[in-house]
């Protein structure tokens, strides 16, 4: 029986990329049952942490000094927007549950420093860096998920926009709205989602004023 080991199977599962990932088609790879897989790798949530891990071990976060809270959040998740729509299958894994391994917590580890050094408490820093980490991976799978469909996608949407230019209640307004690329309007909408996020939870403000800042708000809905 051919031997292998866990590097054998991140190697082979990193090729394979994890949106194809199984413990199967690393077998099939290896040349091997997935029964050997086992010894190194506690079932499928094994494999996808050995992998994924190994994948997110390569991101490296720029932090430039210059920029304030609203900035530095941004530049994390277009950063990690990137990473994530150049490793397919990234996404659903850190969507999935995150951080789950050690590379998942030295990225939150090294955002929990960048926002502290900017003035907030670290139990502040997590759910700031959290809720930017959770949109940007939303709109990354959503991303994946349409460039799965991509056949007559175009079609369907060319559609779509013929429809709402001639609805008598939605046309003329629709035809008025300014034209972004895909790209443009997501980070538009990251930066909107970051400015209301600095704005309740401005660096210094404890956590359980934010908390009870938005409770208030929520009263009576």
């Amino acid at each position: 029986m051919r031997k292998i080991d866990i590097d054998d199977i991140v190697r082979v599962g990193r090729e394979l990329g994890m949106r194809h990932l199984s413990l199967s088609a690393v077998a099939a790879e290896l040349d091997v049952s997935t029964t050997a897989l086992y010894r190194h790798v506690d079932g499928r949530w094994g494999l996808e942490l050995a992998v994924g891990e190994s994948l997110l071990d390569d991101l490296v976060l720029h932090d430039d000094p210059a920029h304030d809270a609203t900035q530095h959040l941004l530049s994390f998740g277009l950063q990690l927007r990137a990473f994530v729509l150049a490793n397919p299958g990234l996404g659903t894994y850190m969507q999935t549950l995150f951080p789950r391994g050690e590379a998942g917590r030295r990225l939150m580890v090294h955002e929990v420093a960048a926002l502290t050094r900017r003035g907030y408490t670290p139990d502040l820093a997590v759910i700031l860096a959290s809720a930017v980490a959770g949109n940007t991976i939303n709109y990354a799978v959503a991303d994946e998920n349409q460039q799965e469909r991509a056949e007559g996608l175009e079609d369907q949407r060319r559609n779509v926009t013929n429809q709402l230019a001639t609805d008598a209640e939605l046309g003329t307004t629709h035809r008025e709205l300014p034209t972004f690329t895909h790209d443009e309007y997501v980070k538009l909408v990251l930066t909107a989602i970051i400015r209301g996020l600095v704005a309740v939870a401005p660096p210094g403000r404890p956590l359980e004023q934010v908390i009870a800042d938005l409770a208030a708000t929520g009263m009576g809905i």
